[in-house]
């Protein structure tokens, strides 16, 4: 299994991006599926995880980024609205039965903030 991230850039404070993984060699519609995202000098956090029918947020991005997929494609989506300055950083996809440990990892998309 292979996870592409993409559709990071750079955008102003306020605006939104929504970057997409891909999956290719395998289904991942039984999978967890979810955002981590990394900081310069900080650790990686999980910010949003989907499974069938259940959905989670990190406190710090509730209520303005949604994760989504489109099974039919293989394909996660991440919408991210009204970005931060403090929310640059390399976003990353991953999979697995527990998203906690994923199996899978996509390379990191890079998200830049301005002020």
């Amino acid at each position: 299994v292979q996870l592409q991230a993409s559709g990071g850039g750079l955008v102003q404070a306020g605006d939104s991006l929504r970057p997409s993984c891909a999956a290719s060699g395998h289904s991942l519609s039984g999978y967890a599926m979810g955002w981590f995202r990394q900081a310069p000098g900080k650790e990686r956090e999980l910010i949003a995880v989907i499974r069938p029918n259940f959905t989670y947020y990190a406190d710090s991005v509730k209520g303005r980024f949604t994760i989504s997929r489109d099974n039919a494609k293989n394909t996660m989506y991440l919408q991210m609205n009204s970005l931060k300055p403090e929310e640059t950083a390399s976003y990353y996809c991953a999979a697995g039965t527990r998203i906690a440990y994923p199996d899978y990892w996509g390379k990191g998309t890079l998200v830049t903030v301005s002020s």
